[in-house]
């Protein structure tokens, strides 16, 4: 229990120092020069969370819709983040030519990933990557080649394991509470519905072709820029947005790698009739030796149990733990045995402006700094993060898996050596997608 005594009183003197200003290891540091490429929602979300816990100069920002990078750097001057105005910029690698920066967050959609995050490795420069990282498996091989040869920090946005709660949920099971853990089901229930995609004029500020990029060209439609991830083309469906956080939180409790086996099965059953080509219902397994994780979400009806509509339930024979986002339930089999119920903690009193950010996942915002918080760690440290890249590929790879067993209709068995389907030369040629030229795919020999 000493760890987890640790632990908490890490986490309350961060929210104490917040209150001051800055968080207390990097209240006296320089401000670290950072850039943005991705000004959207998430993107905003991440990196003014870390303003909150640390001097940081915005200095560049990188959109293709002028609108997302005008508001960002609106953002970053009335809430002091910057020296100046940022710069703004419709094309990544002019804002890595610039030079100078300490720390970049690529927030793009999924399908732009992989070719900024590599050349900012490549301009020596740490890196905070949205997940999944890739949308294919070679994406993401070479992106964690980049890392790896240029000697990046390189930390993924899967933040369950820098949740405050999820922290401890952890401990539970890392202590042996559950006793032997025989299944896991992780899961998604709701959030969809038939999209209609009507095609329009490309807005002023908005550089279309470019946000198509490396991705299939689909005609320009506010709900495809919106909501581009009802399409398989810019995205891996609700397994590669939901799904792998899931995934990758039980693999950080469980401390498991790469699975042997993946089957999926699903489809587009329900929410027909729109442009959306996403499966509204997919069950995957990820076969370990001692484990089966199984993954199931339905983007219609009800869920089992209200209180945990994304989340996982961990099936022990001393115990069951559900954690998910919002909190967690040990429920121990033994009788007279205390349960333990904990809620997720939300610091409004602690950082005020997250009671009026737009769109701010409140209950998330916590997460996100401690997140950074251990970014900024491991860029002193020259350490791996808590999120790596390496970890980060094994789970996005693993529900891009999912989606290629679903696609093939046959369960892939996996080599974690070589990192191919074993004897499936149909698989592994999907690991690959095409690029839309002029855009060249990335390859682990040539980053």
């Amino acid at each position: 229990m000493e760890r987890r005594r640790f632990l908490q009183a890490g986490l309350g003197a961060v929210a104490l120092a917040g209150s001051r200003g800055f968080a207390e290891e990097f209240a006296d540091d320089a401000p670290l020069r950072v850039g943005l490429i991705g000004c959207g929602w998430y993107g905003k979300s991440d990196i003014f969370r870390l303003a909150q816990i640390a001097p940081i100069d915005i200095v560049a920002l990188c959109d293709v819709d002028r609108k997302n990078a005008e508001e960002a750097a609106q953002w970053a001057v009335d809430r002091k983040a910057c020296k100046e105005k940022p710069h703004i910029f419709n094309d990544y690698r002019e804002m890595l030519k610039q030079g100078g920066l300490d720390m970049v967050e690529v927030a793009t959609p999924d399908h732009w990933h992989a070719l900024p995050m590599i050349a900012a490795a490549k301009a020596g420069i740490d890196i905070y990557v949205q997940k999944p990282i890739s949308v294919d498996v070679i994406e993401g091989q070479a992106m964690l080649a980049a890392a790896r040869k240029y000697k990046r920090v390189v930390q993924v946005g899967m933040q369950r394991r820098s949740t405050p709660h999820l922290v401890e949920a952890r401990e539970i099971v890392r202590e042996g509470k559950l006793g032997t853990i025989g299944q896991v089901e992780i899961y998604s229930y709701g959030g969809g519905r038939p999209l209609m995609a009507q095609p329009g004029p490309v807005p002023e500020g908005l550089d279309w072709e470019m946000w198509v990029g490396p991705a299939p060209m689909m005609p320009y439609s506010p709900q495809v820029k919106q909501q581009w991830r009802s399409f398989m083309e810019y995205g891996n469906g609700t397994i590669g947005d939901m799904g792998i956080h899931m995934y990758d939180m039980v693999r950080w409790f469980m401390g498991l790698g790469w699975p042997k086996r993946i089957s999926s099965f699903g489809g587009l059953r329900v929410q027909k009739g729109g442009a959306n080509n996403i499966p509204d219902v997919q069950t995957a397994m990820f076969e370990f030796d001692d484990v089966d994780v199984v993954w199931e979400h339905r983007r219609f009806g009800s869920a089992p149990d209200p209180n945990y509509t994304w989340g996982a339930t961990l099936y022990g024979d001393k115990a069951t733990l559900k954690a998910g986002v919002m909190g967690y339930d040990f429920t121990p089999v033994g009788r007279g045995a205390q349960p333990i119920h904990k809620d997720v903690k939300f610091e409004l009193e602690e950082y005020p402006i997250d009671k009026t950010e737009p769109r701010l996942e409140k209950h998330v915002a916590p997460a996100i700094r401690q997140h950074m918080r251990n970014l900024l760690e491991s860029m002193k440290s020259r350490q791996k993060p808590v999120s790596d890249i390496e970890e980060g590929f094994i789970s996005s790879s693993c529900c891009i898996l999912a989606n290629l067993s679903l696609k093939l209709g046959r369960t892939l068995t996996w080599d974690a050596q070589k990192l191919r389907v074993v004897g499936d030369e149909e698989a592994n040629a999907l690991l690959r997608r095409a690029y839309r030229k002029p855009w060249v795919h990335p390859e682990v020999a040539s980053v």
